[in-house]
């Protein structure tokens, strides 16, 4: 799978596009569709993975919304946590609060990579001071997130891509 980073809207807000086979998913379209549009060029898209509801993640998601054959995960619409496989992209919904109550995070188990949103930067994780935000809910996510595999990519909203084990080993709110 190749992965696209693009940074868009004024709090930077990292947008992926994945790719496989002239078919791509969109995670996390920010507030600049054309410049997704450009990524995306020829490919169709099969879907849009929302890790949460926060404006700089969705922005430009009402132009995903227009077309009808396009379908969108997100919390509200993910029952369960569990496998979905769409085309030829087979990925993990895990259900990640602590930034908002709507948080999940996409982890693609062939490929060892996960979409975290906010939950996770690199040396910090998202704040839980906004509404619906819950350090509990928070604590108990990291202490989830740290039973997988460590040489998993973890590819964050906003800033640089890092591994889950960089994050078990420095990020001060993993160690406890």
């Amino acid at each position: 799978m190749k992965v696209e980073k693009i940074v868009t809207g004024t709090l930077d807000e990292n947008c992926y596009v994945l790719r496989k086979n002239n078919t791509c998913l969109v995670v996390d379209p920010g507030d600049d569709y054309d410049k997704i549009k450009e990524v995306i060029g020829e490919d169709k898209v099969l879907a849009v993975l929302i890790t949460h509801s926060h404006f700089d993640h969705v922005g430009a998601l009402r132009n995903f919304l227009k077309k009808k054959s396009i379908k969108i995960f997100k919390k509200s619409n993910t029952q369960d946590e569990g496998i979905t496989t769409i085309g030829d992209f087979t990925f993990q919904t895990l259900y990640t609060q602590g930034h908002s109550s709507d948080s999940i995070t996409f982890y693609f188990v062939e490929d060892k990579m996960m979409f975290v949103g906010d939950f996770i930067f690199k040396d910090s994780i998202g704040r839980c001071d906004l509404p619906t935000g819950s350090v509990s809910e928070m604590d108990k996510s990291i202490e989830k997130i740290k039973k997988y595999p460590g040489d998993i990519t973890v590819y964050t909203g906003h800033g640089e891509i890092t591994s889950l084990e960089q994050e078990i080993k420095s990020n001060p709110y993993f160690i406890k």
